[in-house]
């Protein structure tokens, strides 16, 4: 981000107001000459806060503040947004799930080992599709319904809210957990939390907002 000087902040203001302006308008109302003002006009078009026409004059471009702002989100990392995962241990019931994932009101389950490991994920569609029909559900455990290691996607704390988004799109999912890789083991994650589709919402929400 280029840190403007206060001359180029009044110029800003002065465009906002006024635009389109010419050139010599502005320099008028900062009692300066056209040429004083060249290079101040220059890096303001250049960083594209001003746009310039022809016989018009200068102009707010009004995307700038949208780039600008959609820039804060896109490098907001996913450490500041995850949420607490809601896990259960891969010997669980499948009943006893389904029972857990409404009462947490969520839509994805994290399954763990005894060591505390992501073992697996299971969704309301897992679920859905184990309780149709069968009548055992005190007695199958979700480890055989859930989705396993290394067929989950997971993301990083330090990547980036853009990257999860990205994730969850192009893999049609609602949910990613967030782990943090276990060096001694391939394939091997602690969960750390979780990210959604609202999560990024709201948070794309509060940073506009701002």
């Amino acid at each position: 981000m280029i840190k403007l000087t206060e001359r180029q902040d009044k110029i800003l203001q002065i465009v906002k107001q006024n635009g389109p302006i010419t050139g010599q308008e502005i320099a008028e109302k900062l009692s300066l000459t056209r040429a004083a003002l060249r290079p101040d006009l220059a890096i303001l078009t250049m960083s594209g806060k001003l746009d310039a026409r022809p016989r018009v004059g200068y102009f707010f471009n009004e995307n700038y503040e949208v780039k600008r702002q959609a820039e804060k989100f896109l490098h907001q990392k996913v450490i500041d947004y995850k949420a607490h995962p809601i896990v259960v241990e891969k010997s669980t019931a499948v009943y006893d799930a389904i029972v857990q994932l409404f009462l947490e009101d969520v839509g994805t389950l994290y399954a763990v080992d005894s060591r505390g490991h992501l073992a697996g994920v299971i969704s309301r569609k897992d679920l859905l599709r184990a309780s149709l029909g069968n009548k055992n559900l005190h007695e199958l455990p979700v480890s055989v319904i859930m989705t396993r290691m290394p067929n989950i996607f997971t993301i990083r704390p330090d990547e980036t809210l853009l990257e999860a988004a990205k994730k969850m799109i192009d893999n049609h999912i609602d949910s990613l957990p967030v782990v943090k890789e276990v060096e001694e083991e391939k394939n091997t994650y602690l969960l750390l939390g979780r990210i959604t589709k609202t999560t990024i919402t709201r948070a794309y929400l509060e940073i506009m907002e701002r």
